[in-house]
C-alpha cells in the first residue's frame, strides 16, 4: 500500500472510529437506560401488588376475627359482608362441615392468603382463614373470610400498579391464562415470555415489552405476569446507520484531498533519497513550504552535502587506518573474551572499508555458520531470522559457500536475489578464516566429561577447515567493495582467525590441568581449591557439605593379576558408575591411584550416607569386564568400595580438617570389613566408635530422601535393598538416634589451612596401617612397603543433623557429569 493510501485509511479510521463508537455508545446506552427504567416500573408494580394483596388479606384477616369473636356468628357474618370487608363468611365445625355461608359467595377454590406453594388450578377468590376455639382452647372450628378474584380485581391490581396485569390459572408449564389487561396483540408473546422466566426475572418479549412474574409467595398467593412497554424511540437505528454512512462519505472526500496534499513533497523526497542510495550526493529536494516537510527536505539537502564531505574525508583516512592494523593485532591477543574481541575486530573492519553493516559467523558443532557479533543488520534480516542470530547452513547461499570453499566472494547482489537466510544487500565482501597451521580438534574422548564452552571447540564442520565468515554489507559512496577492501578484510579475518584459536586452546589447556586424563574426573589441584570454595559458601550461607572418601578394595590385587591395562579400565568405569549415581551439583575427584574423592554441597549425613549406599551397590552389583592379561580374552573382574564420609561443619571446621575426617571413616569402614561405609567421629564427642556395620545417622535436613535416592524418581528400588526416602541400613544393622548437629553461618570465609597458589603443600598425615596392608596406602601413592601406617577407627562415629537450606550461590566451576 502507498504511502496515500495509509494516510487515506488512518484518516478514515480516526474519523470513522469515534463515529461508529458513538452511533455504538448511543444505541448501547439507549437500550439499556430503557431496560433499567423498565426493569425498576416493574419492580415498583411488583411490590405495589404485593402491598395490595397483603392488605386485602389483612382486611379479610380482621373480618374474620370479628366473626369468630362474636356468639352471634351469622350476625357477625352479614354485618362483615354488608359492610364490603368481605365478599363472604364461611364457618365450619372440627369435622370441616359448613355451619354457616353466606349467600352468594364465590365459587370455589378459594386461596388461603398464607399459602406460598403454586396453584393447582384457577383461583376464584382469596380467603383468610381463622380458627375457633373454646374457653378451654379445644377448636371448634374455622372461620373463613373470603374476596372473589375476577377481572374487576386484576384491573383494580393494573390500576394500582400503572402496568398491565395478567393472572394465571396454574403456575405450571404450561401457562394458562385466568383474567388479563393485556391487549390481544401482545397477549400471546407475555405468556410466552412468562413461560421461561425462573422466578422473578425481568424478560423481554420481541415486540419490546418487559416481563416479570410475581408470586405466589407468602402473603401474595397470586399467580400474577406484570409488563410494561419498551420506552425506545421508533427508528433509532436506522437514524444511527444513516449519521454513520453520511460522516463515512464526508470522510472519505477530506482524506483524499489531504492525503494528495501530503504525499506530493514526500513523492519528491523519496526519489532523492533513492539517488542518494544509489550513489549520487548530489541530489536535492525542491523546499516548497515552511512546514515540517519543508524542514525534513532542508534538513535531507544539508545532510547530502555533509555525508558528501564526510565520504571524501574516509576515503582519505581508510589508508591510515589500514596502517594501525598491526597495533590492533597485539591489543586482540591481550585478552581471551572472544566476544570482545570478534566486536572489536568487526568495527575495525567496518571502519576501515566504509561498510554500512556487517557480521561475525562462527561454525559450530551441527555444520551452521551462527553469527557472534553483528552490526546494522537491523531491517536487513527476514522476519523469521529477526527472534535469534543469523544462521546460515554450510554451502548455502554466499557466506555458506564462502566457508565451504574456503574462498572469498564480494560483489553486488538485488534484494530480491539475497539468499534466504541471509541479509539483504546491494554490495558484499565475505571472507572466510581458519585456525593458523593445523585445523584439527582437540581429541574428543579427552573433552567427553567437560561440554565445550564454545561451539568452535570441537573439529569445525567445515570441509575447507574454516573456523567462520567476516562479511560485510553496503559500502559507503561506492558501488560496491573493491580488491583493497578484499585484502583489508582478509587480514581483520586473520586476526579473528587467531582470537578464536587462542581461545579455543586456552579453554582446554584450562581443562587439561584440572582434570585426570583416565577418568574424566577432576584432579587433585581442583580438589583443593573445590574444598575451600564450597567450605567458604557453607559457611557464609549456613549450609552443610558432606565429603565422601572412597577407596577400592583389593586393587593392588587386581593390577597383580589382571594387569595394569585391566586396572585402568576399572578405574575409568568406577569413575563412570560414580558419575551416573550423583547429582550434577555434586563434584567428583581422583585423588591418586584407586582412591577418589566427592563433594556434595548442601548435603548432610543422612543424604550422605544414601548416596553411599548407591554408590556401593552400584559398584559391587555389576563386575567390570576388562581384557585379559597379555592379550588374554576378556574377564569380569568383581570390585567392591569402602566409602568414608565426614560432614562440614559436624565432623571439621576447615575443609583439609573435613577431609581428613572423611579419610578417618573411609580407614574404619576399611577396618570393618570393606565394601561398606562409615560416618566420621564426632569432633565434639569422645565416646568409643561402634566397630560394627556402617550406621545410618543422618540429618533431617539437607536434600531430601527422595532426590538422594533416585534423584527424583520416586519408588525406584534403592542399592542395598531399601526404597527411595527409606531409612538405608548398612548390612542389617539399625540405625541409633541421630543428634542436631548446630551449622555456624558467618559472612566471613573460615581459616582452612589449606594450601594456596604457589605456597608449598604439606605433608599427608599418617596412621597406623589397619589389617589390610592392600588398602592402607598413603592418598596419591602406591603401595608397597615404604608406604607410612596409619591407625583406622574403630567405627563410625554417630552423625548428627544439620539444617537444611536452599541452592549454594557464588561462582562455581564446570561440572565434568551430568548426572544420571
Amino acid at each position: 500500500m502507498t504511502l496515500r493510501g495509509r494516510l487515506t485509511t488512518a484518516f478514515l479510521a480516526v474519523v470513522l472510529g469515534p463515529v461508529l463508537l458513538g452511533a455504538f455508545f448511543v444505541g448501547s446506552t439507549v437500550v439499556a437506560v430503557d431496560r433499567s427504567r423498565s426493569t425498576e416500573r416493574l419492580a415498583v408494580a411488583a411490590a405495589t401488588v404485593r402491598t395490595s394483596v397483603d392488605a386485602l388479606c389483612q382486611q379479610l384477616r380482621a373480618a374474620a376475627d370479628a366473626v369468630a369473636l362474636t356468639g352471634d356468628r351469622p350476625g357477625a357474618a352479614g354485618q362483615v359482608v354488608s359492610r364490603g370487608l368481605a365478599a363472604a363468611v364461611r364457618v365450619t365445625d372440627v369435622a370441616g362441615r359448613v355451619t354457616y355461608a353466606s349467600p352468594g359467595g364465590p365459587p370455589e377454590p378459594w386461596r388461603d392468603c398464607s399459602t406460598a406453594a403454586p396453584a393447582a388450578g384457577p383461583v376464584r377468590a382469596l380467603a383468610a382463614r381463622v380458627d375457633l376455639r373454646d374457653r378451654s382452647g379445644g377448636p371448634l372450628g374455622t372461620v373463613a373470610a373470603a374476596h372473589p378474584v375476577d377481572p374487576a380485581f386484576v384491573a383494580r391490581l393494573a390500576a394500582v400498579t400503572g402496568v398491565a396485569v395478567t393472572l394465571l390459572d396454574d403456575a405450571e408449564a404450561p401457562v394458562r391464562l385466568a383474567h388479563t389487561t393485556e391487549s390481544t396483540g401482545v397477549r400471546d408473546a407475555v405468556l410466552a415470555a412468562a413461560g421461561t422466566v425462573d422466578g422473578e426475572r425481568v424478560t423481554e418479549t420481541a415486540d419490546g415489552r418487559y416481563v416479570r412474574r410475581v408470586g405466589p409467595s407468602a402473603g401474595q398467593p397470586l399467580p400474577l405476569v406484570l409488563s410494561v412497554p419498551s420506552d425506545q424511540p421508533p427508528g433509532l437505528y436506522a437514524a444511527l446507520v444513516a449519521a454513520v454512512l453520511v460522516a463515512a462519505l464526508l470522510a472519505v472526500v477530506a482524506a483524499g484531498r489531504l492525503a494528495r496534499v501530503t504525499t506530493r513533497p514526500l513523492v519528491e523526497l523519496a526519489g532523492a533519497v533513492d539517488r542518494v542510495a544509489r550513489g549520487d550526493l548530489t541530489a536535492r529536494v525542491p523546499v516548497r513550504s515552511r512546514d515540517e516537510i519543508g524542514q525534513l527536505a532542508g534538513a535531507f539537502n544539508r545532510m547530502t552535502r555533509e555525508t558528501g564531505t564526510y565520504v571524501a574525508a574516509l576515503t582519505s583516512s581508510r589508508d591510515q587506518l589500514r596502517g594501525h592494523l598491526a597495533v590492533l593485532g597485539d591489543t586482540l591477543a591481550s585478552t581471551h573474551d572472544l566476544q570482545r574481541i570478534l566486536r572489536v575486530i568487526l568495527h575495525s573492519a567496518i571502519a576501515a572499508t566504509g561498510a554500512r553493516a556487517g557480521a561475525v559467523l562462527l561454525v559450530d558443532d551441527g555444520g551452521v555458520l551462527v553469527a557472534q557479533c553483528a552490526e546494522g543488520l537491523d531491517g536487513r534480516c527476514p522476519p523469521e531470522e529477526r527472534a535469534g542470530p543469523l544462521r546460515v547452513p554450510l554451502g548455502s547461499g554466499v557466506l555458506g559457500a564462502v566457508a565451504a570453499t574456503g574462498e572469498p566472494q564480494r560483489g553486488r547482489a538485488e534484494p530480491s536475489a539475497v539468499p534466504p537466510g541471509e541479509p539483504r544487500c546491494r554490495t558484499y565482501v565475505a571472507v572466510p578464516f581458519a585456525a593458523p597451521g593445523a585445523t584439527g580438534a582437540v581429541d574428543a574422548a579427552a573433552r567427553a566429561d567437560a561440554p565445550p564452552a564454545r561451539p568452535w571447540s570441537s573439529e569445525p564442520a567445515s570441509p575447507a577447515g574454516a573456523l567462520g565468515v567476516l562479511a560485510l554489507y553496503d559500502r559507503l559512496g561506492a558501488d560496491e567493495f573493491d580488491d583493497d577492501d578484499l585484502v583489508t578484510l582478509r587480514t581483520f579475518a586473520g586476526h579473528a582467525a587467531v582470537a578464536v584459536d587462542n581461545v579455543r586452546v586456552h579453554e582446554e589447556a584450562q581443562r587439561l590441568s584440572l582434570t585426570d586424563p583416565l577418568t574424566g574426573l577432576w584432579n587433585y589441584r581442583y580438589l583443593r581449591e573445590s574444598i575451600r570454595r564450597e567450605v567458604e559458601r557453607a559457611n557464609r550461607f549456613g549450609r552443610m557439605l558432606s565429603v565422601l572418601a572412597l577407596d577400592l578394595d583389593r586393587f593392588k590385587d587386581v593390577n597383580d593379576t589382571h594387569g595394569h591395562a585391566a586396572g585402568d579400565a576399572v578405574l575409568a568405569e568406577f569413575a563412570r558408575r560414580v558419575r551416573g549415581e550423583i547429582r550434577e551439583v555434586d563434584l567428583a575427584f581422583r585423588q591418586g591411584g584407586e582412591e577418589f574423592v566427592v563433594l556434595l554441597p548442601e548435603t548432610d549425613a543422612r543424604g550422605a550416607a544414601i548416596v553411599a549406599e548407591r554408590l556401593g551397590a552400584a559398584i559391587r552389583e555389576a563386575p567390570i569386564t576388562a581384557d585379559g592379561h597379555g592379550g588374554a580374552a576378556p574377564v569380569a573382574i568383581a570390585v567392591t568400595v569402602s566409602i568414608g564420609i565426614a560432614v562440614y561443619p559436624g565432623h571439621a571446621s576447615t575443609g583439609q580438617e573435613v577431609l581428613d575426617a572423611a579419610d578417618d571413616a573411609l580407614y574404619a569402614a576399611k577396618a570393618g570389613g570393606r565394601d561398606t561405609w562409615r560416618i566420621a567421629d564426632d569432633r565434639a564427642d569422645d565416646e568409643p566408635a561402634d566397630p560394627g556395620p556402617a550406621h545410618d545417622e543422618r540429618a533431617d535436613g539437607g536434600r531430601a530422601d527422595d532426590e538422594r535416592a533416585g534423584g527424583g524418581r520416586g519408588g525406584e528400588e534403592r542399592p542395598g535393598g531399601g526404597r527411595a526416602g527409606e531409612e538405608p541400613v548398612a548390612h542389617g544393622r539399625a540405625d541409633p538416634p541421630a543428634r542436631e548437629i548446630p551449622v555456624p553461618a558467618g559472612a566471613v570465609s573460615p581459616e582452612d589451612g589449606l594450601p594456596r597458589a604457589g605456597a608449598p603443600r604439606q605433608p599427608a598425615r599418617t596412621r597406623p596401617e589397619p589389617a589390610d596392608p592392600v588398602d592402607a596406602e598413603p592418598r596419591g601413592a602406591p603401595a608397597g612397603p615404604g608406604a607410612e601406617p596409619r591407625t583406622a577407627p574403630a567405627g563410625p562415629g554417630p552423625a548428627r543433623p544439620g539444617t537444611s537450606g536452599g541452592a549454594s550461590s557464588g561462582p562455581h566451576p564446570p561440572r565434568q557429569s551430568r548426572g544420571r
